[in-house]
């Protein structure tokens, strides 16, 4: 279970249920206890860490633990959105600038690799960043240099240790020419892959209990408990905005139920049916609009971009419709999403296509269970 716990020890004011300044990561699941272990060795090393993983399965949470666990605990850990900030300003965040470098830059300023010096950098979203700022980035990773924005000549030697995260395939991003390689090797010194909720679902009573005592608290709520019928439902539904989608219903729950225990009807719809047909044994399935779409792939041998592709687009399916479909495919492809591409009749060409389609609409399934 990866949660922003707030510490007990805390003082003075209360803390939001949604702090991230002291976290812990609990689970039960064998997945999570297997990332304990990983972060607890990670965290002796001053090595670069790269932390992939889809949205929302708590990549900071992790990089926050190697920190707090490690010999910089002491100093600043410093998170920086890549994808939250346009060049120009993601370059002064991170480098810091002089006065006069810019309109608005009416006296210097340190940026974060600067004011973290003996702590911790954690480049969020390190993939959205633009190859000219990737290139600034390689040019501090070698030289440990700073250059601020308006600078002349070499700024000073600081000492941070990188950790970055993506939820996009790096790899891809190399061979389509929107990602350094260079880049890649220097990030991609410890591998960290943090595991979807779905499949560590032994973990979800644990963090729905959790965000239900943290909101209830912090709104006054009479909301204590969970019956059983409901957790059943949250154990079974897919949850494709992972923690931070569990987070978000808790918290909703919190607010919206006035009596002291969460029941199925007060779950939305499609957590309550969602995680019923995912489950349901296949002969009792009745023809959903997935079956009709693979079926005209399979059986008529229409082509993905002329049967699902368009009516998505049109928003005529939704997500959960295409996860199905491509669900399917890798069932019969044993998990292979280039026999799944040939499946559903595409071209070669397409295959890359094809997976950036599923990255970009999050429709993109884990391969491994499938084989």
């Amino acid at each position: 279970m990866m949660d922003a716990v707030v510490d007990s020890g805390t003082r003075g004011t209360a803390a939001s249920p949604r702090a991230k300044a002291n976290v812990q990561l609990h689970g039960q699941s064998s997945e999570t206890i297997a990332l304990q272990q990983e972060i607890e060795r990670v965290a002796r090393s001053d090595a670069k860490v790269l932390i992939t993983g889809e949205s929302g399965v708590g990549k900071e949470i992790v990089a926050r633990n190697i920190h707090s666990r490690g010999p910089r605990t002491a100093h600043m850990f410093a998170p920086v959105n890549c994808a939250g900030l346009p060049e120009t300003l993601l370059e002064s965040e991170l480098f810091g600038h002089v006065k006069g470098s810019f309109t608005g830059a009416y006296r210097d300023k340190p940026g974060k690799l600067e004011t973290a010096h003996m702590g911790t950098i954690f480049l969020d979203e390190v993939g959205e960043m633009t190859l000219r700022m990737q290139g600034l980035l390689l040019r501090f990773l070698e030289t440990g240099e700073l250059q601020k924005v308006g600078a002349d000549g070499s700024g000073r030697i600081v000492n941070v240790r990188v950790i970055a995260a993506t939820n996009r395939n790096l790899r891809d991003m190399i061979a389509q020419g929107s990602f350094r390689e260079d880049l890649f090797y220097r990030l991609n010194v410890i591998h960290i892959v943090v595991p979807p909720l779905r499949e560590r679902r032994e973990d979800i009573p644990l963090l729905a209990q959790q965000f239900l005592t943290q909101f209830a608290s912090a709104n006054r709520s009479p909301l204590s408990s969970i019956a059983p019928a409901a957790m059943k439902a949250l154990y079974e539904y897919s949850w494709p905005g992972n923690v931070r989608e569990l987070e978000n219903v808790m918290e909703r729950l919190v607010v919206t139920v006035q009596s002291s225990t969460i029941e199925l009807d007060h779950l939305s719809s499609e957590i309550r049916v969602q995680g019923n047909v995912a489950f349901r044994p296949r002969r009792e399935r009745r023809r959903t609009v997935a079956d009709e779409l693979y079926k005209r792939m399979i059986e008529q041998h229409e082509s993905f971009w002329t049967t699902v592709y368009p009516l998505f687009m049109d928003r005529e399916i939704t997500r959960s419709n295409v996860r199905e479909v491509i669900r399917r495919g890798l069932e019969e492809a044993r998990g292979n999403y280039k026999i799944v591409a040939r499946l559903f009749n595409m071209e070669t060409r397409d295959y890359k296509r094809f997976l950036n389609f599923l990255r970009k609409h999050d429709c993109q399934i884990p391969f491994k269970e499938y084989r």
